[in-house]
């Protein structure tokens, strides 16, 4: 598999699709981090990291509206792709349905989102829009 991240999001859209309550989906660094950031800002109820001996898992519990069963997340979009990387300096960070949504984005301060990296400044490789 080349493209992890594009997985990452194919797995979370099929399961929000199938309205699943948790997904798992297969560990590594980068992966925690956005899930972490979707926690963070509220797009997904519950996460946990589970360790075995070879890889590891995430299992993400997904955040549904309690009354008309929406999803918190409208849509993942895959923005930077390893046949074409898109990268963005500090001024020119992307704004996600005016303010609405978050782009992910990997920095040289690690992975943060768009209006964190604004504030410190710093650019780098915009992996995901979320809305």
């Amino acid at each position: 598999m080349t493209d992890t991240i594009s997985d990452y999001l194919t797995r979370v859209r099929n399961a929000i699709k199938a309205n699943h309550r948790i997904v798992e989906i297969p560990a590594s660094n980068l992966k925690k981090e956005i899930t972490k950031i979707l926690f963070e800002k509220g797009y997904i109820l519950n996460y946990k990291f589970e360790d075995n001996n070879t890889q590891g898992s995430i299992k993400i519990a997904l955040k549904y509206h309690p009354v008309t069963k929406q999803s918190a997340i409208k849509n993942l979009e895959r923005i930077s792709s390893p046949g074409l990387r898109q990268y963005a300096s500090s001024r020119e960070i992307p704004r996600v349905l005016n303010g609405l949504g978050i782009a992910i984005l990997s920095t040289s301060k690690g992975v943060m989102t768009d209006k964190e990296a604004k504030t410190q400044k710093v650019g780098g490789e915009v992996l995901c829009y979320v809305y």
